[in-house]
């Protein structure tokens, strides 16, 4: 069912999950003991209903079919995965190194997006 889909809204669909969980991330602050999958999906849902255009592009009996609800949580895996198992550029680790000196910070990081995030915080910190 999911594999039927075109091309683009198959895109569509991950780039609302990888939007959506690097976001409720970050709600969370990065951390791990906070994280709730129930509270994810309903980010993601609340996400997907009222920003993507794929979620009007996918006929109303396919949305309600179990099996492509299994095929939507195992795309949703797959996603996550990618996202926290993608190490972080150079470039950020360089960047939290030097704003973490300036700051004496020691924020820990273990993926791309949760780099971006410190990174992030970092620089909001600084400019105050």
């Amino acid at each position: 069912m999911y594999k039927e889909l075109s091309s683009g809204v198959k895109i569509s669909i991950t780039r609302s999950i990888s939007t959506s969980f690097e976001a409720y991330l970050a709600s969370i602050g990065w951390e791990e003991d906070r994280f709730s999958m129930e509270d994810f999906m309903k980010f993601w849902q609340s996400y997907f209903t009222e920003n993507a255009a794929w979620y009007e592009k996918i006929p109303q009996d396919l949305l309600i079919n179990p099996e492509f609800h299994e095929e939507i949580a195992q795309k949703i895996d797959e996603v996550i995965e990618k996202i926290l198992n993608e190490e972080p550029t150079e470039k950020q680790i360089e960047t939290i190194e030097d704003l973490q000196k300036q700051l004496g910070t020691n924020y820990t990081y273990s993926c791309k997006a949760e780099a971006a995030y410190i990174e992030q915080l970092l620089k909001n910190q600084l400019n105050q």
